[in-house]
């Protein structure tokens, strides 16, 4: 099976991000989303990978560890610029 982009992949995948995303939560981390576990291996896992198969994918997903996802979501918040909203 072929996807045209990524968007395409992600709307593909995405049952099994919920499903994670659900296991997560029911762990104490309901702050961590779909789309964090999805950029986490975008960037670990899939980014130098080639002709992966959507089994491959599905189960990067469902075997993604918790501290993993948990450590990158956090370092990712500590390098935005984070500052208080002043304008009404």
């Amino acid at each position: 099976m072929q996807f045209n982009s990524k968007e395409e992949l992600y709307k593909r995948v995405l049952p099994a991000l919920r499903t994670k995303k659900d296991e997560f939560s029911r762990l104490g981390y309901s702050y961590i989303k779909e789309e964090d576990i999805w950029n986490y291996l975008v960037i670990s896992s899939f980014q130098d990978a080639h002709e992966l198969m959507l089994s491959d994918i599905v189960s990067d997903i469902m075997h993604v560890p918790l501290k993993e996802v948990d450590a990158y979501l956090k370092e990712t918040i500590k390098r935005q610029k984070r500052e208080a909203k002043l304008d009404s």
